[in-house]
């Protein structure tokens, strides 16, 4: 887990001086967004991590759809899991990705005249 925190905060620091790096995070976050199950998944580990079997019920998604999901996010880089116990816990990988999320929100609530009703 720390590695995958590490490997995500250099991919970030990186974007600062080398604008080919910035563009390939961008388009795993871009990825990551392009499905609504996987757009609403970050949004709940957003308010806390959580377990799978959990988010399934919450997303009202299988077990199976959720797995693949999440798999696909830790590919992106952008979430992280931890075991405990007999159970794995998936989080966001940084903080930061979640206050990314909500000024993403913002961003398109403020350009979006759909969006802002969603986003209220």
């Amino acid at each position: 887990m720390v590695g995958d925190v590490v490997a995500v905060t250099s991919a970030f620091a990186a974007t600062r001086t080398q604008p080919a790096a910035a563009a390939r995070v961008l388009a795993r976050f871009g990825h990551a967004l392009s499905d609504p199950t996987r757009a609403r998944l970050l949004l709940a580990l957003r308010q806390a991590p959580g377990y799978p079997a959990d988010l399934a019920d919450e997303l009202g998604v299988s077990r199976q759809n959720l797995s693949n999901h999440l798999s696909c996010l830790r590919d992106c880089g952008l979430v992280v899991s931890s075991q405990e116990g007999r159970r794995v816990r998936y989080a966001l990988a940084d903080p930061a990705l979640g206050h990314a999320l909500s000024d993403l929100l913002s961003a398109v609530a403020a350009i979006d005249p759909l969006a802002q009703e969603d986003h209220r």
